[in-house]
């Protein structure tokens, strides 16, 4: 179906674009037709998600698609399916526009989980792996590791099928593509039996976060923090896996919603804006808001623990870390904001994953710590931003492919191993660039 172009934002108001046409194509060959439409006329076609990336890597100035209508193709259960179980083996075919908080409730009904799950699900499930979303647990990978095949449709307007048996020397770079090898129609997950979450949440001292922090993200779980600037707190989360749920499993959802709506988002845009206005308010905003999250513990389905609502609107730079340089990278920033004599309101958010084998994965051969850092939609994020990703660069780091930073395709040739490699790859599915933008441009060249 092709509609009428309109601008187009992302969530965090950073890319905005008017695309010649927009098309939402409901089948894999109307994918197929709208490829080779496009190649006729001359422009370029990407795939666009829930708009959940602060950088312009699904921004689409020529023909704009959205999947959240793709189906399966007709003949694996009807030609409405979004998704397919083999339970066997705990394998899902998912449509590529599924939502990821949808897939969530389908694989419920099956008694199927994902291994691990990001705090926002709101993405699609072709975006969030094209663009390395991960969540927090130092033995576990993210998402896109979970893909063990998928089909595209590449730049001559063919179906390619990579999997363990098929082209599978293209999995390494396929199941983590940035959107820069083809328009993702179709990917089998490997899922695992549900399983429920014991959340505890606890305001703690910096210091003592961060001197422990290798330690707990090493043997929790999943295992993250937020620290709150202008303050000596941490808010930490150590999520527990359980296989079957506890008593009480998924009870109060009164108190979760005041913490998760009224508070974390209620509270907090209010918080915000008026530390937007009168800067010298954030700190003891900051201090109320450390206060305000407090100590609690629940259990409940993992999914509804992973994620959570996120209503403010922000702007987000991320940097992947060798986990051993975590902790003195946070250091790094505390010192960074009390020399400039900025006024931050948002926390710096620290997760953790495990070393994987994808060759623009962020924790691509290493064990990982994420450091992320955020303003408000309404604040500049730029010189803040800037001063740093320079601290990141200078710990090892690799910046998300999703999330604002500056650098381009010299500077990140040198942080991954396999970044020649997935350039032959691209050269080989995509010749004519075919589903390249500008940002893709900056970040893998012409």
């Amino acid at each position: 179906m092709i509609i009428r172009t309109a601008p187009w934002r992302n969530w965090g108001r950073t890319e905005s674009v008017r695309p010649v046409r927009m098309e939402r194509p409901a089948t894999v060959g109307a994918v197929q037709r709208a490829v080779l439409a496009a190649a006729r006329a001359g422009l370029r076609v990407k795939a666009v998600g829930a708009g959940h990336s602060f950088t312009g890597i699904a921004l689409a100035p020529g023909v704009q698609l959205d999947l959240h209508d793709l189906a399966l193709p007709t003949g694996v259960t009807g030609g409405e399916a979004r998704i397919t179980v083999d339970v066997e083996t705990s394998r899902v075919r998912v449509a590529a526009g599924l939502s990821l908080h949808r897939l969530a409730r389908s694989l419920a009904a099956h008694g199927l989980a994902l291994t691990n799950l990001g705090d926002i699900d709101t993405q699609t499930v072709a975006g969030a792996i094209s663009t390395g979303t991960h969540g927090t647990g130092g033995r576990f990978r993210g998402i896109a590791s979970q893909v063990v095949a998928l089909t595209l449709v590449v730049g001559d307007g063919t179906l390619l099928r990579v999997s363990e048996t098929e082209n599978a020397q293209l999995l390494p770079a396929a199941r983590l593509g940035l959107g820069a090898l083809g328009i993702i129609t179709e990917v089998t997950l490997q899922c695992v039996p549900s399983f429920v979450l014991h959340a505890v949440q606890k305001t703690e001292n910096l210091d003592d976060v961060l001197e422990t922090y290798l330690q707990r993200s090493a043997s929790g779980d999943h295992f993250e923090f937020f620290w709150f600037p202008h303050t000596p707190f941490a808010l930490t989360k150590t999520n527990t896996r359980r296989a079957e749920a506890a008593p009480g499993a998924g009870a109060s959802r009164l108190p979760r919603w005041i913490d998760d709506e009224l508070l974390a988002n209620g509270l907090y845009r209010a918080v915000c804006d008026i530390g937007t206005a009168v800067p010298a308010l954030v700190p003891p905003l900051a201090r109320l808001s450390a206060r305000a999250t407090g100590n609690r513990e629940f259990t409940d389905v993992s999914a509804r623990v992973f994620a959570t609502s996120r209503t403010v609107r922000f702007r987000e730079l991320e940097y992947a870390l060798p986990r051993d340089r975590v902790p003195d990278a946070v250091r790094a920033v505390r010192a960074l904001i009390d020399a400039r004599g900025w006024r931050i309101s948002f926390p710096i958010e620290v997760r953790c994953a495990a070393a994987d084998d994808l060759w623009l994965s962020t924790a691509s051969g290493r064990d990982t710590g994420y450091v992320s850092v955020h303003r408000y939609i309404r604040e500049d994020p730029e010189d803040y931003f800037r001063a740093v990703e320079q601290i990141m660069l200078e710990h090892g780091g690799r910046p998300h492919w999703g999330k604002l930073h500056y650098q381009g395709v010299d500077a990140l040739r040198d942080r991954y191993p396999h970044f020649d490699d997935f350039l032959g790859v691209r050269d080989r599915l995509d010749p004519e660039r075919r589903f390249t933008n500008s940002y893709l441009e900056r970040v893998l060249g012409p």
